[in-house]
């Protein structure tokens, strides 16, 4: 099987309009993702986790830099089209303008 790292992406208003979700609306979206997890388990090497604010590293300096990641899992699947076909209905396609981005994790060679 090969690794995905998958992103959760989707524009800052999107995540910025998630943050005002009432309790209810919170729970729903937490129901969704773990009966996702249920669903794909054979999938998920790590489920991840939500990403927060990050800085750009250069060789004068960091600065803060806004982006439109939202979270992180690392998959397992025979291919990224096969991958692709299991998160169809994914609960982060329910985001306004949500898109999940999947790259292959390559192996090291020599390692």
């Amino acid at each position: 099987m090969k690794k995905f790292l998958v992103l959760y992406k989707a524009p800052l208003a999107s995540f910025e309009q998630m943050k005002q979700a009432t309790p209810e609306q919170q729970k729903a979206g937490m129901d969704a993702w773990m009966s996702w997890s249920k669903k794909s388990a054979s999938t998920i090497v790590d489920m991840g986790a939500p990403l927060g604010k990050g800085l750009v590293v250069t060789p004068g300096g960091s600065s803060a830099v806004s982006n439109d990641l939202g979270g992180y899992s690392v998959l397992q699947a025979e291919s990224k089209e096969a991958l692709a076909e299991s998160l169809k209905g994914h609960p982060h396609l329910m985001t306004p303008d949500g898109v999940i981005e999947v790259i292959e994790i390559m192996p090291i060679p020599g390692m």
